[in-house]
């Protein structure tokens, strides 16, 4: 990432873009750093979008500065009443389904769907906030619930990972056979915004999405596990919610599938992310063990590979997802970089904590809506 200079103009070569003049420094800044020059030769089914610059700088909400307040105070206070929906149940090629709660809209109005992260549901509170700012524009949407996360087990051994991307695709499908002519954007929360990257990198040209916002994103899951798994810092904060309820739920799943070969002994002893995905995330879904999963599933080394517009919305203080990892520039253009000072993991708290305001959702909606107007 480039140090200095000035924001670019719209519509000029793209670049980095700073907060406005005279804010803090370490408040409110941000960087987005917009796509390098084209490698020559390289196939280019898309426009390349103007560098996005944010519809106001990121300030940290009073009292939650920090990113384990970010990150927490967030988690308590997002609370926000979603707009009316409707829920459908969709059978997968596996004898399995998928819950999706639907914002509807005219269907040539644009749609999105909004991805979950780990142990998330379509009532989280990032998710709820991400529906409000699409429903303040008319559009419709589709909250897909990784399986296992709406409120009843799956069928299958298997439910969701990072690396999962045929079970977003089945749901863009399912939005086009009922019958949606508007574009079709997706937005990903942690460790929906690197499925969702993966999938854009996997489908290239074809991808089923017409843009997305990838918001916090763990670009590399084995320096992620490695800092959650730490036994000091933020790493053993959020292990107090970690594993439990995945554990429970693995366990579930083995007593309903003895024949698998899975070790619950093994289910039972993982205290880190680490031990956890090696005893049950990665055999379940297909993955040799935890580091085979983290080596294939990331989505950092993929970036190259998407051709879809997409923005990446980062801070640089997140818990969990350590700053070394962050993209620091890109010469794919359609991939763009915005990263904050602050803002924790799925953060992005702003306003205050009696009247917060959700950055990172109104910055994902409105790159999405730039994009519709081109």
């Amino acid at each position: 990432m480039t140090s200095g200079g000035s924001p670019s103009p719209r519509g000029e070569a793209p670049g980095r873009i700073d907060a406005p003049a005279g804010e803090p420094p370490g408040e409110a800044s941000a960087e987005c750093t917009a796509p390098e020059s084209s490698p020559a030769g390289r196939p280019r089914s898309e426009p390349v979008p103007l560098a996005f610059t944010p519809t106001e700088p990121f300030r940290p909400a009073r009292g939650a500065a920090g990113p384990q307040r970010q990150t927490l105070l967030a988690h308590l206070v997002r609370r926000p009443r979603p707009p009316p929906l409707r829920r459908e149940r969709v059978d997968t090629h596996d004898g399995d389904f998928i819950d999706l709660d639907w914002l509807d809209a005219p269907k040539e109005a644009p749609h999105v769907v909004v991805l979950h992260g780990l142990e998330g549901t379509p009532g989280s509170g990032y998710v709820r906030a991400t529906l409000n700012e699409i429903a303040r524009r008319r559009w419709g949407a589709v909250a897909m619930a990784w399986r296992s996360c709406s409120g009843e087990p799956n069928r299958a051994l298997r439910s969701y990972c990072s690396g999962e991307t045929e079970d977003p695709r089945l749901v863009c499908t399912r939005i086009r056979e009922a019958g949606v002519r508007g574009p079709l954007f997706a937005i990903g929360f942690s460790l929906g915004g690197n499925a969702l990257l993966k999938l854009l990198a996997e489908t290239g040209v074809d991808a089923p999405v017409d843009a997305g916002v990838a918001v916090s994103t763990p670009f590399d899951l084995a320096a992620c596990a490695r800092a959650l798994d730490a036994p000091w810092g933020s790493g053993a904060i959020y292990r107090r919610e970690f594993p439990p309820d995945p554990r429970r739920k693995a366990l579930g799943k083995l007593r309903e599938h003895p024949a698998c070969g899975l070790s619950a002994g093994a289910v039972r002893r993982a205290r880190t992310f680490h031990a956890f995905d090696d005893a049950f995330t990665a055999p379940s879904n297909g993955y040799r063990d935890a580091d085979d999963y983290y080596a294939r599933a990331s989505s950092g080394p993929l970036l190259e590979h998407i051709r879809r517009p997409v923005l990446c919305i980062s801070a640089a203080d997140d818990p969990m997802v350590p700053p070394e990892t962050l993209p620091a520039s890109i010469s794919n253009p359609a991939v763009q970089l915005l990263r904050t000072r602050r803002g924790g993991h799925v953060g992005f708290l702003a306003g205050s904590l009696i009247r917060p305001r959700f950055w990172a959702e109104a910055q994902a909606v409105e790159f999405l809506a730039q994009i519709a107007r081109t």
